[in-house]
Formats: structure tokens, C-alpha cells, sequence
């Protein structure tokens, strides 16, 4: 068994769309307004939105757990601040020797960015 997907809700798929493929960089599979979907490409698995329903705003700005990595996390953190990204939590060293910061989406949705070291790779 294998991790295929994440899913992440969104208010507004054109909105978020453009986040993640104009923002973040990651390349689009599908986007399908009509179902509230859209699919991305992020590394050996996918990276879903979900247009959530107007009794689901609970799920939206929420901590999502999912972590994207990068190379040169100072590098990518000056681009993304550059390009308006909220960063809840600056690049840190972490006790446990990572290197990390939390970025959220326009909707509030927090996720973990990783700088991958050889060590950690």
C-alpha cells in the first residue's frame, strides 16, 4: 500500500489553482470547476483541492500536515515572502536537526516547508 493523494480544501478553486501552479511552482494535472477539483503533480504523489461546501468551512485554514521540501530553504522562503506568501513561521532549526517553516495558502491552509539535506534525503 502506497500513499496515491492528499487532499486540501479550498474555498476557490481559480484562486487556489493559481497558488499552487503560478506560486508554488507545482505542475497542474486537471482542474475541473464543475466538480470543485483540480490535481497537481507534487513529487511521487498527487496533491488534490477539494472546493469545500458552504457547512464545511471547518475544513479550511486548518494545519494540513503535508510538508513540501526544497533545496535552499532561505532561497525559496525570500521568493515566496517576494510573492506574498504568509509564512506563520519564519525558517528555523529545529531541536532535532531539520531546518523548516510554515507557509499557508489564501485560505488559511498551513503547511510545512523543508529544506532536504543529503543527510535527510
Amino acid at each position: 500500500m502506497q500513499i496515491a493523494y492528499v487532499n486540501v480544501h479550498v474555498s476557490h478553486l481559480g484562486r487556489a489553482v493559481a497558488f499552487y501552479r503560478d506560486v508554488l511552482g507545482l505542475s497542474l494535472g486537471f482542474a475541473d470547476e464543475d466538480h470543485g477539483y483540480a490535481s497537481f503533480v507534487a513529487g511521487s504523489i498527487s496533491l488534490g483541492l477539494a472546493v469545500v461546501g458552504q457547512d464545511q468551512s471547518e475544513l479550511l485554514g486548518v494545519h494540513t500536515g503535508v510538508g513540501f521540501s526544497v533545496k535552499d530553504l532561505d532561497a525559496e522562503h525570500e521568493r515566496l515572502v517576494g510573492l506574498g506568501v504568509d509564512f506563520p513561521q519564519k525558517p528555523t532549526r529545529q531541536p532535532w536537526g531539520g531546518f523548516m517553516a510554515l507557509m499557508a495558502d489564501p485560505d488559511g491552509n498551513v503547511f510545512y516547508l523543508d529544506e532536504v539535506s543529503a543527510a535527510h534525503a
